[in-house]
């Protein structure tokens, strides 16, 4: 999994979903780097989100042709697209996406439903699978990926232009390397 590169939103700690914000100069440049780190894995199935971000980073690591996968975009955050977390505050003391309600955006289920169908289509492939994404649902989807609830994401921070690896020991689901 890689978590696109940063923008003026990612930066200034904006929540952002549908609002389809460029990478700024810094994250292009750390995406780019990306490439050789990625470049020899051999992936049956490169899948990104619509997002410009995503599919910027994507395309700067190495794979401009990766699959649009609707299912990999940013929680909807509702009423709170292009607010930070300390604005929300003002008026919810202890909001987090994790724990409250989104007014006008994703409920956690619904995120956990698209997320599950991104984990199937995951394990349903025939050798390693590149996802490129975003923050909150990146989190989620390893969640997912660990049979956890989508709000056990609270626990990965994960910052931008990084590499995370989720794998499998024996039966069982891991996370391999995070954050990288």
């Amino acid at each position: 999994m890689v978590r696109h590169g940063r923008t003026e939103w990612s930066a200034a700690g904006k929540h952002t979903s549908h609002t389809d914000v460029p990478l700024l100069p810094e994250g292009e440049e750390v995406a780019r780097s990306l490439k050789s780190r990625l470049a020899d894995v051999g992936f049956v199935q490169v899948l990104t989100s619509p997002r410009l971000r995503a599919r910027r980073t994507a395309e700067l690591a190495g794979f401009p042709d990766a699959t649009v996968e609707e299912d990999l975009v940013e929680w909807d955050y509702g009423a709170y697209e292009g607010v930070t977390t300390k604005e929300i505050r003002e008026t919810v003391p202890g909001w987090t996406v994790w724990s409250h309600p989104v007014p006008g955006g994703e409920t956690s289920t619904e995120v956990q439903e698209r997320l599950d169908r991104v984990v199937r289509r995951v394990r349903e492939a025939d050798g390693p699978t590149l996802v490129f994404g975003h923050g909150h649902a990146l989190r989620a989807l390893a969640a997912r990926w660990l049979d956890l609830p989508v709000t056990e994401g609270q626990h990965f921070q994960l910052d931008t232009a990084t590499v995370s690896v989720l794998g499998w020991e024996h039966e069982a689901p891991t996370i391999r390397r995070w954050n990288a």
